[in-house]
């Protein structure tokens, strides 16, 4: 009786068959994205070994851009949006997106990181799932409000599979849609999506790259349990912060600023990527190494500055996160393909390890919080990258983590890197 009387919808077949084919459609929905997440896993760290070992490849990258914009202006067209068509489709269903977005998105992001040019992966894998989320729908001839909810899916789906964060895949999907309110009813769908995509990328045994917090000397805090804490370290934590959501406001002006200028200057569209092309060969010319081409994960040659030698001592260059910051904001405003969030955290690992020195603080730890920080302050997802935190490096500097994410936040202006994000908060902080 006790079930009965709370849990009424358990009782109802029709709701227990509604229930089943929503299960059901979400499991191949994030099965068939983390296939092709996959897929585009194993091909990214193939074009970019093929690029190491083929250095002159970049003098090519003007002309991978005119063929990337060619790509788009006869096949893709309207997904040139990118993460924003998604967003947009989801606050206001109109059936813009089509099945071409994930070949199309995973082609232009091979041909960009092939030739060298600096960009994520996170965009190529949140499309891919927008769009086999919006074939199903199609086939199923969904409502405006199921459509969103595949929708989410596929972007938790998409999201959980590329980085191996189920959790932070199915909270960033409910809450990147906008600022200041985080969608708890689409949560359920989103989290068995996120899910479903990271466990079947690592049933193809494809493995992300770990980041490893190194034990902090016990200067630097007390235990409580198996939390981590100082007071001094809090406030070092909370300094850096402020630099990381200054930062995360830097790239959203620089990307939206480059992308502004330069259309209104040069009329024929094909132009612009050729020359985006052309000033990244320049600053790789002019700086002499190739550190900041490419995701920035893996090393072109013993020594280079990567996202994972920004954990370790001496690893990264005081100016590496805004010249990678520079880099990645021409790449992508000037018409590449790719994503923002790998570069993001790039940029928040080598800051944070450049602010450690500063502060006299453990370097992979502020490696760490600005990985998470400046990502936060851009996407406008604190809580989402404060979980990705504790999926990433542990729950021990929890306290840390989410200091540094919500401070960034609140720092890094009104505006994220989505232009679709809905502003609820508009006008509240004037």
């Amino acid at each position: 009786m006790f079930m009965k009387s709370y849990f009424p919808a358990l009782w109802s077949v029709p709701s227990l068959r509604i229930f089943f084919r929503w299960l059901l459609l979400i499991c191949c929905i994030s099965v068939a994205t983390g296939l092709i997440v996959s897929l585009f896993l194993i091909l990214l760290h193939r074009v970019t070994l093929f690029r190491f070992s083929h250095p002159w490849l970049l003098y090519f990258l003007p002309f991978a851009g005119v063929l990337i914009h060619y790509i788009y202006q006869t096949v893709g067209k309207s997904s040139e949006k990118g993460n924003d068509l998604i967003l947009e489709e989801i606050h206001r269903p109109v059936g813009s997106m089509t099945w071409k977005m994930a070949p199309v998105i995973l082609i232009s992001t091979l041909i960009t990181h092939l030739f060298g040019g600096s960009a994520g992966r996170e965009g190529t894998a949140v499309q891919i799932g927008g769009s086999i989320a919006s074939v199903f729908g199609k086939w199923f001839n969904m409502s405006g409000r199921d459509t969103k909810t595949v929708l989410i899916a596929g972007i938790a789906a998409g999201f959980g599979a590329v980085f191996g964060t189920p959790f932070t895949g199915a909270i960033f999907a409910i809450e990147v849609l906008t600022l200041g309110k985080i969608h708890y009813k689409h949560f359920p769908a989103a989290l068995l999506a996120s899910m479903a995509g990271h466990f079947t990328v690592m049933t193809l045994h494809v493995h992300h790259t770990g980041y490893l917090v190194n034990n902090l000397p016990v200067e630097f805090y007390y235990l409580s349990g198996r939390l981590a804490f100082s007071w001094l370290l809090l406030g070092k934590v909370m300094l850096a912060a402020v630099a990381f959501g200054m930062v995360s406001m830097l790239f959203i002006k620089l990307g939206h600023g480059i992308k502004q200028l330069i259309t209104g200057v040069v009329q024929r569209k094909w132009l612009i990527p050729l020359l985006g092309g052309f000033v990244i060969i320049a600053l790789t010319l002019i700086l002499g190494k190739p550190d900041f081409l490419g995701l920035g994960i893996e090393s072109a040659y013993p020594g280079a500055v990567t996202l994972p030698s920004a954990f370790l001592p001496g690893g990264a260059d005081t100016w590496s996160w805004l010249w990678k910051t520079i880099y990645t904001a021409i790449t992508l405003a000037t018409g590449f393909k790719g994503g923002e969030v790998t570069p993001l955290f790039y940029i928040g690992a080598t800051l944070g390890h450049t602010l450690a020195q500063v502060l006299q603080a453990p370097e992979s730890l502020f490696a760490a919080i600005g990985f998470i920080a400046v990502f936060a302050g851009a996407t406008k997802t604190p809580l989402a990258c404060t979980v990705m935190g504790l999926e990433l490096f542990g729950g021990a500097y929890v306290v840390f983590f989410a200091t540094g994410c919500f401070i960034a936040f609140l720092c890094s202006g009104r505006t994220g890197i989505y232009k679709a994000q809905r502003n609820r908060l508009a006008g509240k902080y004037s």
